[in-house]
């Protein structure tokens, strides 16, 4: 039987750390900084960007993440429109070896406004 996207997404939330938009900029205020991922496509990413956000989208993410992260201990949040690429993305990182994977929980327009109001 095959299983839709909504029940992936919640098997993979089990696995994954989440925090809230102000758990996040305590996240990104502290030492070592935090990668801030956006796992959005290119053409997603100009309504509502990110300050310091790494556009990565979420179908290249396992390709390009070791070039830029080779600590498995790197604090990394990530985050998307809606959460589940997010979410996905998290279990990919940590089957990657990244102990320390976050995903910001919330819709992209209110994450973007409460980090960069914060930022």
């Amino acid at each position: 039987m095959l299983k839709p996207l909504s029940e992936l997404i919640a098997e993979a939330r089990q696995h994954c750390h989440s925090i809230d938009a102000s758990e996040a900029l305590q996240q990104l205020a502290s030492t070592p900084t935090p990668l801030l991922i956006d796992v959005r496509e290119p053409g997603e990413v100009e309504k509502h960007r990110v300050k310091g956000a790494i556009n990565i989208p979420r179908g290249v993410l396992e390709m390009k993440m070791i070039a830029m992260c080779h600590d498995p201990s790197q604090p990394i949040l990530i985050y998307c429109a809606t959460g589940g690429r997010a979410t996905l993305s998290a279990v990919a990182l940590q089957g990657m070896g990244y102990r320390n994977v976050m995903v910001i929980q919330g819709d992209c327009e209110s994450i973007s406004c409460a980090l960069n109001e914060g930022l």
